[in-house]
């Protein structure tokens, strides 16, 4: 399996690795696994949704 780290992942997501590493550590991102001290990520991973944010269904 392909993995990213979290520095390529807020490239593609378009967020902070800080936030990425709080969704890896709370178990939001599926599949993501830690080796020592560094968070692999699958790359066809989904990004998740954000809680503070409302979805609005049309």
């Amino acid at each position: 399996m392909d993995y990213m780290t979290l520095k390529e992942a807020s490239k593609k997501w378009g967020i902070s690795p800080r936030m990425i590493n709080y969704y890896c550590s709370s178990g939001r991102i599926i599949g993501a696994e830690k080796m020592g001290t560094v968070w692999l990520i699958p790359k066809g991973a989904e990004k998740p949704l954000d809680g503070r944010r409302k979805v609005v269904k049309k």
